[in-house]
């Protein structure tokens, strides 16, 4: 079934007919209670009508979804829709697949309208400008493009550059490493700036030069913080970047933005009077639509969900959890193809989420915590070309990735910062070793993007593969780095590494007791959840 019959057959299930006016459609797609308007704001309606262009004709785009952050609406035959829209609310729409949405000179997608007629108030950093009354007719052009089953996405976690010498850093450490590289469009997941936000628009141009569209998730550094609630905490993103919390189709998949960053407002961080706590939360407004949207989407289609904070904390902190977790998981947990990302933690992991979790579903919810562009804050010595060795506290190098989809199914590839993409894995094996401490010497391995789901291999020589354990550990390499920057007056002139932690993809093994005397090659192998094997070597002696 294709999206126009399934969403025929939603319409019609529903009592409802193309032709009749599309803001009753509206009213009968929320059946999640909408918050209703606060501080005397008051509604009123904008139409407008979305085409598209194939080839040189200009032609009406029906059933294309156009939403006000509440309700979601489909266009007509004609290509017309009216829209209930608030003071406060972003118009916008929802890519349909086969059309690219306009860019600006940063190769920031423009699909949305700001209705803020005063614009925002008085801010540390420039917000919304006044945008005056709606207009007669707020329309939209799409230009045809083909959209392949089979695609890449490249991601960043945190790029989080806090001046212009980190923008530099990222430009020469990052992107230049993947530009050049096929993909569809880019996604930065949030955290674009280090709460200095005038830096966007230098950040912008730079990550522009990788040539295709990129969307955004807000972070926690994205905020204003001069506000008193999260009402106006994302005026300067807005009004670089759009809505907070989107969505859109590419080929195959769905791809929705949220935002889970919620502000407690300016003090509620003391001694720091001039910033405020912030906790994990969409709220009720965003699930709502968060429902109206999916219930537009195919059960089979693979949806991908991008966050900034994690679901769940991989700490263990569950005051630093999604508050209304259990809420978005009853929204996605019948479906069979849901993805997952965040980044924040500044570190890799992927987690599986089952019942202990509150995910009811069948099996469990894959969440992927992303690495960063930035790694750890842009710390540590810096390297011969000037630039921080910035390793995660995962003891993985800062880096990208790749979301490779086809049809409804996806695999993840790790791409290393100016290190080659089959540099997957770190193997810490003593250079000599005696004959009398064999049985008790371990060897480990650090395997970037490995998971529960990796299995992970030791050989030695021409003997047989033996298994490798899991077993959570501080990386060997970064807890020396640290150490050894400490040592340091100053720390080396450089910004300290970050604690260590216990990395989530380490595998430990002993070596054989027989393992005779001799300089020996030794070889760790890592299969994925997709079964991709990333081999690495290590030599040792045996004295």
């Amino acid at each position: 079934m294709n999206r126009r019959e399934f969403t025929q057959n939603l319409l019609l299930a529903a009592g409802a007919l193309t032709l009749q006016p599309l803001s009753r459609l509206a009213q009968a797609q929320n059946t999640v209670p909408i918050p209703p308007l606060q501080n005397g704001e008051t509604q009123s309606f904008v139409s407008g009508t979305i085409s598209g262009v194939r080839g040189r004709r200009k032609v009406a785009l029906p059933q294309v979804r156009v939403s006000n952050g509440r309700d979601i609406v489909l266009t007509d035959r004609l290509g017309r829709y009216r829209l209930p829209v608030a003071v406060g609310d972003i118009v916008f729409v929802i890519k349909p697949p086969g059309y690219a949405l306009p860019l600006n000179a940063q190769n920031l997608p423009q699909f949305y309208r700001i209705h803020q007629p005063q614009g925002s108030p008085p801010l540390q950093y420039e917000g919304v400008a006044p945008t005056g009354p709606l207009p007669i007719s707020l329309d939209w052009t799409l230009q045809e493009q083909v959209e392949p089953d089979e695609f890449r996405v490249l991601l960043f976690g945190d790029p989080q550059s806090r001046n212009q010498e980190e923008v530099g850093f990222l430009t020469r450490d990052v992107i230049a490493d993947v530009a050049g590289q096929r993909a569809a469009f880019g996604v930065s997941l949030g955290d674009e700036a280090f709460d200095d936000l005038s830096i966007y628009p230098n950040q912008n141009r730079a990550i522009a030069t990788l040539g295709m569209p990129w969307f955004n998730v807000v972070g926690n550094h994205d905020l204003n913080f001069d506000v008193p609630d999260r009402t106006h905490s994302t005026q300067t993103f807005k009004s670089i970047f759009g809505p907070t919390y989107y969505s859109f189709d590419y080929g195959s998949a769905h791809f929705v933005v949220l935002d889970d960053v919620a502000y407690d407002g300016i003090g509620s961080a003391p001694p720091d009077a001039r910033k405020g706590t912030y906790h994990a939360e969409l709220g009720a407004r965003q699930l709502a639509w968060l429902q109206n949207d999916l219930k537009l989407v195919p059960r089979e289609q693979l949806v991908v969900v991008m966050t900034h904070i994690p679901l769940i904390s991989p700490g263990g902190n569950k005051k630093a959890d999604l508050r209304d977790l259990a809420a978005f998981f009853r929204l996605i947990e019948n479906r069979p193809h849901c993805l997952s990302i965040s980044a924040h933690t500044h570190f890799q992991e992927h987690m599986f989420l089952g019942r202990d979790a509150g995910f009811n579903g069948a099996g469990e919810h894959h969440h992927f915590i992303h690495a960063t562009p930035c790694g750890s804050w842009w710390t540590g010595m810096r390297d011969e070309q000037g630039i921080p060795h910035t390793t995660m506290r995962d003891g993985a190098p800062n880096g990208t990735s790749f979301l490779n989809i086809k049809g409804n199914r996806y695999s993840i590839d790790f791409k290393p910062a100016r290190r080659p993409a089959d540099y997957q894995m770190n193997i810490y094996a003593p250079d000599e070793v005696a004959r009398t401490d064999i049985a008790k010497t371990e060897i480990l391995a650090n395997v970037f993007a490995g998971s529960k789901k990796s299995r992970v291999e030791m050989q030695i020589g021409d003997g047989a593969w033996r298994a490798m354990q899991h077993a959570p550990r501080p990386d060997p390499a970064y807890a020396a780095a640290k150490a050894a920057q400490e040592a340091l007056p100053k720390n080396g002139g450089a910004r300290k590494l970050p604690d260590i932690i216990p990395s989530p993809h380490i595998w430990v093994a002993t070596l054989p007791e027989n393992l005779p005397a001799g300089t020996h090659l030794l070889r760790v192998r890592a299969t994925d959840m997709w079964g991709r094997t990333y081999e690495e070597r290590a030599v040792l002696r045996v004295a």
